[in-house]
């Protein structure tokens, strides 16, 4: 189940916080109250349990759930449309019928039902209750089959290809010289071959001759203590006898770990979940200072970096295009040939698993049982993903635990990724947005919404659900995207789930159910990634939290949109400026445009909620007193005298992302010392205007950690003060000029002592430079350098090859003469043994 309950408890804390001013809910508070206390007591005992008799009852929640949020949500709409007094910020009484609400109420009283199920299931103690003989009996059969028939140390054919240098890797720390006891983790998504890979280290016959004992182990998601420390004594003892089935778990501890001491052996504890399944029995391994080793998978990054080094966590990658086509042929033709007619189709088939040998290995089996002939193979290669899932539904039981054993808190946000086209790249950004705007985030007094989204960002990257695609600058993630077989467990997950969210994309028409209009007055996510212009559409979505149609561009603003006062995201693309009555959108936390605005009213400025505001357009703010307490983001704004006499920047004492231009003459300084939160600043003017002079006049807050520069006048005094700055990291010049006090220059000269000490990220772009003098002393720990169509520039500096932290330079469209200047500075770091320096070279 992937509702969590926190979207209802946002909501309910929202219109209840003291600090609120909005609602009058004088009349029905203490039956708010109430229905808030419930569903937190609901979402404190779903957090306990994970157990799968509680299916039915989750399902309860979930539609009670959804049905009082229709509710109170539905109720708030009505209102604040229907009352004039909203548009100007005037308070609303927020009213029900008192029966109504007593029946709101009796939606959420579901706790006496999971009281009963989780005392039943001893989830209060979590203690596991001792089999009985027969039922020992009956794990040891089940043991000894797997031993036998299946798992680690079978002779069945496992096909393993592209995964060479894996296997010697691993060898090496398995074969190595230390004596003490190693763990070795294999990390990687669920079906991309790491208990194969284990397996086939067990069967490898050098490893078979230098470990006295080799045991193996299935962990799982719900480990059962006793029947694997039964399945490690099999291998150690043989056949187990009755007597020893009959001993407690404690001598069946002592047994194991007695076993052991003296011996060389290697244990594979396969399919780790958690680190206190791995504490729990970590400590039956002896450590007698013989090369003794553990290797174990797992799905969870952050796991084996618990269990494992650095230098001992290995991570299984996906399968290339030559390697997942060599396996689709063994798996489908074993030792001929594939025929030349179906080598194509083939080929194709194979791409489309993208890299997964499990979703290989499904496909190929298939395919292994049909007619070999061009019709039916292109039958299968329109759309192999519906083929993997309707030919072998193990391939979502090996996958679905992945999300079945995720914290409850982030299932909602794993399945938001299926409202997304297939094969699509979202920025971290606007995901977080999106996931706080749907209420899905936490609030936590020491950290902010999107700090907290970014931890959930993490985990879910941890657990190998998501992939990071791109980073930033300073070497952050920047973008994510999901594996094809993740995303179509999302769908289905999310199709049984009721997952309130409507997408349009490409490939689906109008009609389709997946958007059917049973669905559209319940939705709270509405997102279209193709650009056909749908806005009539919008007036049934009234309870709509999310709406990113930034691919749709509009002449004008939709009118409609200003009917969605349920609305906390924003993204669209209009060539004319915001509407009067922008305001109404009382709870909108993120406004996005893609297009330039002309036209921004004041009113925007009066809106409380607002987090994160990036628009084309110059805001002309004359005055405000409001301060946006909440507001992280904020750009371009036009900076005129009157703003800054205004004290408008003491009105955004938390904002973490400014974007300034300026173009009047420089004659007031701009102070931004007191944004103590300030990280990213960028600062633009034009060349030709006056006030391309303004970087002199410009006061910095200490702690800025990424400065973008675009058509300014860069003097020798103002870099003098970016270098004074200890938490620069990235800093990006573009379009502007270089000038001393006195006369214009063509030269960006750094003296002995001149050090940006914190500097990792370089991009200087369009400069009319000639000559750049430094060297390695200037940019201490500088990774990577971009120079982007500067022409002029005569060279890099052979310094900066010296820098011991750089890992990347790369041109874009310079002249040849800088492009030699680079190649040499690679070929003296080659002659001088450094051969990770990389070059990259575009024209």
């Amino acid at each position: 189940m992937a509702y969590n309950l926190q979207s209802l408890i946002t909501v309910l804390q929202q219109i209840l916080h003291p600090q609120q001013t909005r609602w009058i809910v004088n009349q029905n508070k203490p039956q708010l109250e109430s229905i808030l206390e419930k569903a937190e007591s609901l979402l404190q005992i779903l957090e306990k349990c994970s157990h799968a008799k509680i299916a039915s009852l989750e399902s309860r929640i979930r539609d009670s759930a959804h049905r009082v949020e229709d509710i109170i949500e539905s109720r708030m709409v009505h209102q604040m449309l229907s009352t004039p007094q909203g548009v100007d910020g005037s308070l609303l009484l927020f009213s029900f019928f008192t029966p109504y609400l007593e029946q709101v109420l009796q939606q959420l009283d579901l706790e006496q039902d999971l009281e009963l199920v989780t005392r039943d299931l001893d989830f209060a103690t979590g203690q596991a209750v001792k089999p009985t003989e027969l039922e020992s009996v009956k794990l040891v059969e089940v043991e000894e089959k797997k031993m036998l028939d299946g798992a680690p140390f079978s002779s069945s054919k496992n096909y393993l290809v592209g995964v060479d240098e894996d296997l010697m890797q691993l060898k090496d720390r398995l074969l190595g010289m230390e004596r003490e006891l190693e763990i070795i983790a294999i990390v990687g998504m669920g079906g991309i071959g790491k208990s194969t890979l284990a397996r086939k280290l067990c069967n490898d016959r050098l490893i078979i001759d230098y470990f006295a004992y080799r045991g193996w182990a299935s962990i799982s998601q719900d480990p059962n203590l006793r029947e694997i420390l039964l399945c490690l004594l099999h291998g150690i003892i043989g056949k187990l006898t009755d007597e020893l089935i009959e001993c407690s778990d404690d001598e069946l501890k002592d047994m194991l770990f007695k076993s052991l001491c003296g011996r060389k052996y290697m244990i594979v504890l396969d399919d780790i979940w958690s680190s206190e399944s791995f504490d729990e029995i970590r400590m039956y391994f002896p450590d007698d200072n013989n090369g003794s080793r553990i290797v174990l998978t797992t799905r969870m990054a952050r796991l084996a970096g618990y269990a494992s080094n650095e230098k001992n966590l290995h991570r299984v990658k996906l399968l290339d295009e030559s390697a997942s086509w060599e396996l689709f042929c063994q798996i489908v033709f074993g030792e001929e040939d594939c025929p030349l007619e179906l080598e194509e189709i083939g080929k194709n088939i194979a791409r489309n698993c993208s890299g997964l040998p499990l979703s290989v290995h499904v496909i190929g089996g298939l395919l292994s049982k049909v007619e070999r002939s061009k019709g039916v193979w292109e039958h299968f290669s329109t759309d192999v993903a519906s083929s993997i899932v309707e030919s072998d539904e193990r391939l979502f039981n090996i996958l679905s635990p992945s999300y079945n054993y995720l914290p409850i808190y982030l299932k909602p946000c794993f399945l938001y990724m299926g409202v997304f086209p297939e094969h699509y790249e979202i920025k971290g950004s606007r995901l977080i947005r999106q996931w706080i705007a749907q209420g899905f985030v936490k609030s936590n007094g020491d950290k902010s919404l999107e700090e907290e989204a970014e931890d959930y960002l993490k985990a879910l990257v941890d657990r190998n659900l998501l992939s990071v695609t791109r980073k930033k600058s300073n070497g952050k993630p920047l973008s994510y995207s999901i594996h094809d077989l993740l995303w179509d467990l999302c769908r289905r997950e999310a199709n049984e789930d009721s997952f309130r969210c409507v997408s349009f994309q490409p490939s689906y028409e109008m009609e389709d159910e997946y958007v059917s209009p049973q669905l559209m007055p319940h939705a709270r996510s509405f997102i279209c990634t193709w650009k056909k212009n749908i806005s009539p559409m919008f007036s049934t979505l009234r309870l709509l939290r999310v709406l990113d149609v930034i691919r749709m561009v509009f002449e004008e603003f939709p009118r409609e949109i200003i009917q969605l006062v349920n609305l906390r995201y924003l993204a669209f693309s209009c060539t004319s400026g915001l509407p009067i009555g922008i305001s109404r959108l009382w709870y909108l936390q993120t406004l996005i445009s893609a297009q330039y605005v002309p036209y921004v009213p004041s009113e925007l400025w009066e809106m409380s909620e607002l987090r994160h505001l990036k628009l084309i357009t110059k805001f002309k703010i004359k005055e405000t007193t409001f301060v946006h307490k909440k507001l992280q983001t904020l750009s371009c704004v036009w900076v005129l005298p009157s703003l800054i006499r205004s004290g408008f920047f003491e009105t955004i004492p938390n904002i973490r992302k400014l974007g300034i231009y300026y173009e009047d003459s420089p004659k007031i300084e701009i102070d931004l010392s007191y944004l103590h939160k300030l990280e990213k600043l960028k600062c633009q003017s034009a060349l030709n205007k006056d006030g391309s002079r303004f970087l002199h006049k410009l006061r910095f807050p200490c702690y800025i950690g990424k400065l973008t520069l675009v058509g300014c006048v860069v003097f020798r005094s103002f870099l003098t003060t970016l270098r004074a700055l200890p938490n620069l990291g990235v800093l990006k010049i573009e379009a502007c000029v270089f000038e001393s006090e006195v006369e214009v220059e063509e030269e960006w000269k750094l003296a002995d002592g001149d050090e940006f000490c914190s500097l990792r990220y370089l991009c200087l772009k369009d400069l009319n430079l000639v000559r750049w003098i430094a060297d390695e002393t200037n940019f201490p720990r500088l990774e990577k350098l971009i120079v982007s169509g500067c022409f002029k520039l005569e060279e890099i500096p052979s310094g900066i090859g010296e820098i011991p932290t750089l890992q990347e330079i790369s041109l874009h469209e310079c002249e040849d003469y800088l492009v030699a200047s680079v190649e040499r500075i690679m070929e003296d770091q080659l002659e001088c043994g450094n051969d990770d320096l990389k070059v990259v070279i575009t024209h």
